[in-house]
């Protein structure tokens, strides 16, 4: 097996998406390392700590800080909609964890999908709402 996924026992799991990114997403019992892609969480998110700290809200919000161990694969999107995808996988494994903290997620709105994609180009316009320049002469 690789050093991505360790046979470790048990796990909680959970699925999360934000715009094109996808995130697989284990919880195992540890003390509170974050594995994305083989990399630690601040690697893969390019050392900015704001998107840790996004990542990591859900454990703020239930308490649960250096609990578990995360072990998440994430596909598509960019960092942003990675960061937002693998937040939202870590909220549903936490609520199979336990479905008492079903209730501060709730209230803190992570347990939610974000539906916001990005809108298609129309035919006729350069972008999806941007119309060519007007000219009257």
């Amino acid at each position: 097996m690789s050093d991505a996924t360790p046979s470790r026992g048990q796990f909680y799991y959970g699925v999360g998406r934000r715009k094109r990114a996808v995130a697989r997403v284990r919880l195992y019992p540890g003390e509170g390392t974050v594995t994305i892609n083989g990399r630690t969480a601040r690697e893969h998110f390019g050392g900015r700590e704001l998107n840790y700290l996004i990542m990591a809200e859900p454990f703020q919000v239930t308490g649960t800080t250096e609990r578990f161990d995360v072990v998440a694969t994430v596909v598509g999107g960019g960092t942003s909609g990675q960061v937002g995808a693998v937040r939202h996988g870590i909220s549903r494994a936490l609520t199979r964890f336990d479905q008492e903290l079903r209730a501060p997620l709730k209230t803190a709105k992570l347990l939610t999908r974000d539906a916001r994609e990005k809108e298609r180009k129309k035919v006729g316009l350069k972008r999806a709402r941007k119309a060519p320049q007007y000219t009257k002469r």
